[in-house]
């Protein structure tokens, strides 16, 4: 369990929700990210903090087999302006778990979510993100960090 500060991003997301069922939810966050690194984001937003990208699930209408919102961007400075074609999304503070995915990108993250369904971590079904790092730039031997929001009670 780690205790998160809040986090500011700046990015991209997708225009309507996305769901796990029938894979919809790998294409369509696939595609998100196609447009980010075609789009050369991360080089062109303002205020940003470090080279860090976080994709962010968020807006659950239930578990994780329900509708959910998905965005990528980076973090930024508190008072980074906003800039045309861009969105702001805040991560709240709170209590999270962490799972680090280790192997070769994309597979990794995906076992890696699978365990997660199947554990017994009390999900909030709030915000959750994974966080691409210095240490996932070689898609053979990636490490990257998952953080699941969880019920506090």
């Amino acid at each position: 369990m780690v205790n998160l500060g809040e986090i500011r991003l700046m990015g991209i997301s997708l225009k309507s929700k996305t769901s796990n069922r029938n894979g919809q939810s790998t294409v369509d966050c696939g595609n998100l990210w196609q447009a980010f690194e075609q789009g050369n984001y991360s080089n062109w937003i303002p205020g940003r903090l470090n080279d860090s990208v976080y994709a962010v699930y968020h807006l659950y209408e239930g578990d994780y087999m329900q509708p959910f919102s998905y965005f990528i961007g980076c973090p930024v400075k508190n008072d980074a302006k906003v800039i045309s074609g861009l969105e702001m999304l805040t991560i709240p503070a709170g209590i999270y778990r962490k799972f680090t995915a280790k192997g070769i990108l994309p597979d990794c993250i995906s076992h890696t979510w699978k365990k997660i369904w199947k554990s017994d971590v009390q999900r909030a079904y709030q915000t959750d993100f994974e966080v691409y790092d210095q240490r996932s730039r070689d898609w053979n031997n990636a490490e990257v960090d998952i953080f699941i929001s969880i019920n506090q009670k």
